[in-house]
Parts: C-alpha cells; structure tokens; sequence
C-alpha cells in the first residue's frame, strides 16, 4: 500500500501543480483587467451550470460526493469530477468570483485514490485510499503536508481520527507535496518575528481572539449552508438562479473597490503581513462575498478565503487588542480554517507549517478554544459528528 500511495501523492502532484499554476496566471490576469472581466460573471455562471447539466451527472456535488464515498462501498466517483471542478473553477475565478481551490484540490485527490483503491482487493482499502488522496490533494495544493495528514484524517468524522489511513497518507502527502514543490508550484509561508510577552493579559487575550475566530468561522458554515437553501428555495432554475445572482455580485465587485474580493483572497493575506492597507471592514466583505459566490452555484473552495478572511479580522483585532498584527493575523488565518471545517489538529499545523513550529503552543490554545466555540458547524455539509456516529 506504501508504494501504491507515492504513486498516488505523485499523479496527485502532477495535476495540483498544473491546476494551482493556471489559477495564478488566470488570478494575476484578471488582477490586469477586473473592468474586462468581472461584468461577464454571471454568463460566465451559466456556462459553468450548462456544462454540469451536460456532462457532470452526479459531479456537481462535489466535496459531498467524496464524504458519501466513504462510507458507501458501491459509491462511484467519477473520473470526470477533475477535469470539471478544474475548469469550473478556473471560470469562477477568471471572471471575478470570490472562491477558493482547496475544495478541487482534495477531489482531485480522493477521485484519483478512490478509483485506484477500487482495483485493489484490500479490507477497508476503499476507505484507506481515499483519506490518502485527500491527504495528497490538499498537501499538494498548499504544500503543507502534516497539516494535509491530519485534515484528511478528521475531517470525513468530527472528532474522531481515522488512524487506519495514517501510513498511506503520510505518505501520499509528502509525495504530492514534494512532487508540486519540485514542480515549481508556489508556497506562501511569513517567518514571524514577533516577540511576546506571555502573562494574563495576554493569555485572556489570546483565548478570547480564539473564541471570536471559532465562531466567525462556524458562522461562515452555518450561514453558508443557509443561502444555498435560500438562493435554491428563492430562485428554484439553477441557470436563472446563477445568472441573477452573477449580475448582483459582479456590480458589486466592481463597486467595492474593483475587485478587491474577487478571488481567493491572497492579495488580502498578503496585506495582513506585508503591512499593506487592510481595511477594518475587509474581512466582513470577503466573508459575504464568498457565501454568496458559492451559494449561487460557482465553483471552488473555501479554504483560501478563510485563510484571508481570518488573517484580515486578525489585524483588525491586534489593532482592537493591541496585540502584535502579525501574530494575531496568523492565528486567524489557521483559527477561521479550524472553525470553519471543524477541525482541531489541522488548524495547529497549518500555523506551524506556515509560520513556524515555535508558536505552536499559541495556536494550540487559540484552535483549541476556535474548536470548542464553533458550534460544531462545518463547510462540509456530509460531515459527521463522532457521538452522532457512536449513537448510530
């Protein structure tokens, strides 16, 4: 299974990198031209519901397809899902959407484990492989593969950690990691410098910012999961749904500073720590405007702009607190993510893999605390939660 698992980290990698370049010359493209762009989104959404009603059967459900396939041993994830959630992604970005590439990126890997584990004669491989692409699709994309380990291995059962997967993907990890880092794929990481004085007033500040960021982002999923029932209930016609939700969210891309929460959200994170503007208010409108993307029908992920939306109520916070922007930017950016997912040990790495493994005991505590405060929401709406499963 070891061998079996490179092979995977490595196609794997292979296809991230491809995926995550294209999205960065699309991203640094439509940065050049919003004004040429942004306006057409909402045919741009169309297109991307005519192809899915045309060729993508069940794909369209994406990240809870993966999540019903491990659990059900007939369930079948098609090979189609790749090339689809690629092209749809890169649509939504090009043409101003506010999404992430988290999501493509962990279906890339568990479509192409899962139809590998499917040849092979192995109790629980189905089950097995797929936490390994999983693991391999997000360490390939982000390039921090201990977090990937440990995201893929609690994020399918809240709560619990699926420690019969833990060999295969380790190693599907570091191979897709390895395979995209020599491939040339960019890795965002901030050396922090900050020094700190730990005492009362900073360990009461530290647990509250974690409580905000824990909640914040359980709101994100809660609310999340509520628009999408809304826009459908509202406006039943998937295409008309897309369409006239595009209009409203390209004018208001437009408005609000031409684009400025277009996208992943990277040029957010990069104010957050290079000292750039960050407006007080920037974490609220990428919040809104990446519900109401991906509400509406587009594709990608989450993930990023949870990463920028954390990082940017991080300065906003440190500036409230008085506390070090740099630092509480990095604890938003891993907290938000933790909340969000419902995750607790992915959310730890994230920050050390990130920013440095000396401050993991301050993004112990604050995803702790964002783990705790939640409400047990997650993006992910196939999630379980372990008493749930235990009841069962």
């Amino acid at each position: 299974m070891g061998i079996i698992s490179v092979f995977i980290g490595i196609i794997v990698g292979i296809i991230d990198t491809f995926f995550g370049k294209v999205l960065i010359f699309i991203t640094d493209f439509r940065n050049e031209n919003p004004l040429k762009l942004i306006p057409f989104l909402s045919i741009a959404g169309v297109a991307i519901v005519y192809i899915y009603n045309k060729i993508g059967k069940n794909s369209i459900k994406g990240m809870t397809l993966v999540f019903e396939s491990a659990d059900k041993e007939d369930a079948v994830i098609p090979k189609r899902l790749i090339p689809l959630t690629i092209l749809s992604t890169w649509i939504t970005h090009l043409f101003g959407g506010s999404a992430g590439r988290e999501g493509v990126a962990v279906q890339i890997g568990a479509t192409v484990a899962h139809n590998i584990g499917r040849k092979i004669d192995i109790e629980n491989s189905g089950r097995i492989f797929l936490i390994t692409g999983m693991a391999a699709g997000f360490a390939g994309l982000f390039q921090t593969p201990i977090a990937a380990v440990f995201f893929a291995l609690e994020v399918l059962v809240a709560g619990t950690l699926e420690y019969s997967a833990l060999f295969t993907a380790l190693i599907g990890a570091f191979s897709a990691s390895t395979t995209s880092h020599l491939l040339g794929l960019e890795k965002f990481t901030f050396a922090l410098k900050t020094n700190i004085t730990i005492d009362l007033n900073f360990i009461i500040k530290l647990a509250l910012i974690g409580i905000i960021f824990g909640v914040v982002g359980g709101l994100f999923a809660h609310i999340l999961g509520k628009m999408k029932k809304i826009l459908g209930d509202l406006i039943k016609n998937p295409i008309l749904k897309i369409f006239v939700i595009g209009i409203i969210l390209s004018i208001l891309l437009i408005v609000m500073h031409t684009g400025r929460y277009s996208g992943l959200g990277t040029n957010l994170i990069s104010s957050s720590f290079n000292g750039s503007s960050i407006y007080n208010y920037d974490w609220i409108l990428k919040f809104i405007f990446t519900i109401v993307t991906l509400a509406a029908g587009f594709q990608g992920g989450e993930v990023t702009p949870l990463f920028s939306i954390g990082a940017s109520l991080g300065v906003f916070l440190g500036n409230l607190m008085g506390l070090p922007i740099e630092l509480v930017a990095a604890l938003g950016y891993a907290c938000v993510f933790g909340g969000a997912t419902n995750t607790f040990i992915a959310p730890i790495f994230i920050g050390a893999e990130v920013f440095g493994f000396e401050y993991v005991p301050l993004f112990f505590v604050a995803c702790s605390l964002a783990y705790i405060f939640n409400g047990n929401k997650s993006i992910y709406s196939a999630q379980k939660i372990s008493y749930i499963v235990e009841e069962l």
